[in-house]
C-alpha cells in the first residue's frame, strides 16, 4: 500500500516547497481527511485530540486557497489562548512563506494600537482570542467583509474559559457565505448547538484513538504521599533522563515551588504560568522549543500553547481536575508519530478515583515505583563517585 503524500493534493509549488522545508513528509490521519474536503470549501466539524496535526490540517488548505492580491483579511482563526494564537500565526506564516502570506495575531495584554497598525497593512490571516477579536470588530479596526474562512480551534476550551458568547457574537458579524471549520478534542452540547446553528451541512470527521489519549503515549500512575512528591519527582527525572520534559502543576504557587526546588538542584529548567508578564512567557516558550533547557514547569496555560514535537516525557505533578485536561496535558508528548511517556503522581485518594488511568493496577504502579527508586539511588551514587 502506497504511503500517503502531500503531493496527492495537487498543492501549489509554493506550498509544497514550504512543507518540504518544514519536514512535512506524510500527512497525519486528520490531515488526510480534512485537507481534501477543505480544498472543496466544505464546512467541517472535526473531533481530534491535541498533537494530531490539526493546525496543518486547516492551515495547508486555507493558505493554498488565499488570494495574495487581496489586501483585506480572508481567514479568521479563533483560539482560546494568547499562546496558541501566537503558535498558530507562526505555523500559518511558515506554511505560506513562499506565497508571501501575512498572518497577524491579536490578543489581550498587548497594546491595542500596535495590533491596529498591523491590521491597517496587507493582512491575509488574522489569528486571535475571542475577546480581543471582538474589540477590534467593535472599533472597526478589523474588516470582515472579505472573510472567506472561519476556523474555531480548541472549541471545547473556548467553552471552558467562558468565551462562547464572544464566539457567537463574532459569528453574527461574519459574511454568511463563508466556510466554517470547528476543531475540538471533545464536543459538549453547547458546542454542538453552536455548530448546528451557524454551519452549512457540515461534514463530520472523528479521529479516534485507543483509550483517552494517543496510542504513541505510554501512561504510568504512581501513588505517592503528598509530602514525598518532590523527592519522587526527582527520582523519576533521574531514571527517565528525558531530553525534553513538561511538568504540569495545577497552580502557579506549585509551579514556583517545584521550579525553585529543581533550579536549586541544578536542573536545566524554566517555569511558565499566568503570573508572568506576556513577554516573559513568550520568551520561555521560544526557549523551550529551541531546546535551551530540558524541563518546563507549567500550569495548564501551556497545555494548548506549546507545539513541540520532541517532548518525550510529561509529568503530572498535580493530578488534572478533568479528563479533558489530562488529554491536553499528555498530548504535549507522543506527537507527530513519536513515542512519548506520561507519568502522573497521585495520592492514594486521587489514584483510586482518577478515571483516565483507573485501569492501572496499584501493584504495577508500586512495582514500577520501587524499581524507579532503586535506579534513582544507583544513578545518584554513580554520579557522586564520578
Amino acid at each position: 500500500m502506497n504511503q500517503p503524500s502531500f503531493l496527492d493534493y495537487r498543492l501549489s509549488e509554493d506550498i509544497q516547497r514550504a512543507l518540504g522545508i518544514m519536514k512535512y513528509e506524510s500527512p497525519t490521519e486528520v490531515q488526510q481527511k480534512v485537507i481534501p474536503l477543505a480544498l472543496e470549501r466544505k464546512d467541517l466539524v472535526v473531533k481530534a485530540q491535541t498533537g494530531s496535526g490539526k493546525t496543518a490540517a486547516f492551515g495547508i488548505p486555507v493558505t493554498e486557497l488565499i488570494e495574495w492580491e487581496e489586501n483585506k483579511p480572508q481567514v479568521l482563526i479563533l483560539t482560546p489562548t494568547r499562546e496558541l494564537a501566537v503558535q498558530v500565526r507562526e505555523d500559518m506564516t511558515n506554511i505560506g512563506r513562499f506565497k508571501r502570506i501575512k498572518a497577524t495575531a491579536v490578543y489581550g495584554k498587548e497594546p491595542f494600537s500596535k495590533q491596529r497598525d498591523e491590521l491597517k497593512q496587507k493582512t491575509h490571516i488574522v489569528v486571535g482570542t475571542p475577546g480581543r477579536v471582538m474589540d477590534h470588530i467593535e472599533r472597526e479596526t478589523l474588516v470582515l467583509d472579505k472573510i472567506d474562512y472561519l476556523i474555531i480551534d480548541e472549541a471545547d476550551e473556548m467553552l471552558n474559559r467562558g468565551f462562547l458568547a464572544d464566539v457567537e457574537a463574532i459569528l453574527q458579524e461574519l459574511p454568511r457565505d463563508r466556510v466554517t471549520m470547528v476543531f475540538s478534542a471533545t464536543f459538549p452540547n453547547d458546542i454542538e448547538r453552536l455548530c448546528q446553528k451557524h454551519m452549512n451541512e457540515p461534514v463530520r470527521i472523528a479521529i479516534e484513538s485507543s483509550g483517552v489519549t494517543a496510542s504513541t503515549i505510554e501512561h504510568r500512575l504512581i501513588e505517592v504521599r503528598r509530602e514525598d512528591k518532590l523527592t519522587v519527582l526527582q527520582d523519576v527525572t533521574v531514571v527517565e533522563n528525558p531530553d525534553s520534559c513538561i511538568i504540569f502543576c495545577r497552580t502557579k504557587e506549585h509551579v514556583d515551588t517545584v521550579y525553585g526546588e529543581l533550579d536549586q538542584a541544578g536542573y536545566s529548567c524554566e517555569r511558565l504560568h499566568g503570573g508572568l508578564e506576556q513577554e516573559d512567557r513568550f520568551a520561555v516558550m521560544e526557549g523551550f522549543k529551541m531546546g535551551n533547557f530540558r524541563y518546563l514547569v507549567a500550569t495548564d496555560v501551556a497545555a494548548r500553547g506549546i507545539d513541540v514535537d520532541n517532548v518525550n516525557l510529561v509529568i503530572n505533578y498535580d493530578v488534572p481536575m478533568e479528563k479533558e485536561s489530562y488529554v491536553h496535558r499528555t498530548g504535549r508528548t507522543g506527537r507527530a508519530g513519536n513515542a512519548g511517556k506520561a507519568i502522573t503522581l497521585a495520592t492514594p485518594h486521587e489514584a483510586s478515583s482518577f478515571a483516565p488511568l483507573r485501569h492501572s493496577s496499584n501493584s504495577i504502579s508500586q512495582r514500577w515505583m520501587r524499581r524507579t527508586q532503586r535506579k534513582s539511588r544507583a544513578t545518584k551514587l554513580r554520579s557522586k563517585r564520578s
